[in-house]
């Protein structure tokens, strides 16, 4: 495995690569990003990925500067998973200032973009940037950030881009919570109550499952659950897998629908997302 840092370097090590699956990352891995890795064998002789922190898609009050930065650790975890590591500094992702960026849809603007505006502009941005540089045929990404996977898509289709995405299922611990680098800032006590998000989405997938239709009503009950228990939630939210737009009960003739239940909420200082896929037919 080759640790590069630099652009140059890695465009003349990937030069005569074909068929390179790419699997861009903040590093602080855990088993969802090597899961991802492993993934890309399946789909590239060649699999690259990226560690890099990057600043554009932090706020002025979110943790940039604590992030975890664990490259040496997250390089020994890639040893016979990923050929190729890229590993740039911010100088080199930006040697001047950014002045020219993406912009994402009106989607991102709701959900992750309203708690957090202009994250998924420097989110989207960057992201550019990594498959302008590596060029890959597939990238893949992690469901678990559900609304940073749909916006990736959208880019890749409308700016013509000719990259296969694929989203990788979420990873759980054995109570259900969705693994991320951010878990590690929960108390002993936080992380045990952690798992509760995960039952409150399975709640109301279970709820939907069984003919409940009054999606706002569901949103509210789940919010109200939450912060019963300490919790300071963000949103619930009842959406449509094709656009995240609202879902809205199906009036008329039978249809099958692909929801997803998207969540984020705050539990101490750590702020947790995940979300749950689910099908029904009316």
């Amino acid at each position: 495995m080759q640790i590069i840092s630099h652009i140059a370097d890695l465009r003349t090590r990937l030069s005569d690569e074909r068929a390179i699956a790419f699997v861009p990352t903040m590093g602080n891995l855990h088993e969802g990003h090597l899961d991802l890795t492993r993934l890309a064998r399946d789909h590239g002789d060649c699999v690259v990925a990226s560690i890099f922190v990057n600043p554009l898609q932090f706020g002025p009050n979110e943790d940039f500067d604590k992030y975890p930065r664990t490259l040496e650790t997250d390089c020994a975890r890639l040893q016979g998973l990923a050929d190729v590591v890229f590993a740039p500094s911010v100088n080199e992702m930006y040697p001047a200032q950014q002045t020219v960026f993406v912009e994402p849809p009106p989607i991102a603007d709701g959900l992750e973009g309203a708690a957090r505006p202009g994250h998924f502009r420097g989110m989207a941005t960057v992201v550019l940037k990594l498959l302008n540089i590596v060029q890959p045929q597939v990238a893949l990404f992690g469901k678990k950030d559900y609304q940073q996977l749909h916006i990736i898509r959208q880019m890749v289709t409308q700016l013509n881009l000719p990259i296969r995405i694929i989203g990788g299922e979420t990873v759980r611990a054995a109570d259900g919570l969705a693994l991320s680098s951010r878990n590690q800032y929960l108390s002993e006590a936080e992380r045990s109550e952690a798992a509760f998000l995960y039952r409150a989405l399975q709640g109301m997938r279970q709820a939907i499952l069984q003919g409940e239709r009054n999606f706002e009503q569901l949103e509210k009950r789940a919010v109200e659950a939450l912060a019963a228990r300490g919790w300071l939630p963000d949103y619930l939210a009842v959406r449509n897998q094709s656009d995240l737009q609202p879902a809205s009960p199906v009036q008329g003739n039978p249809a099958q629908r692909e929801l997803v239940i998207l969540a984020a909420a705050k539990l101490g200082s750590t702020r947790l997302l995940d979300n749950v896929e689910v099908c029904i037919v009316d």
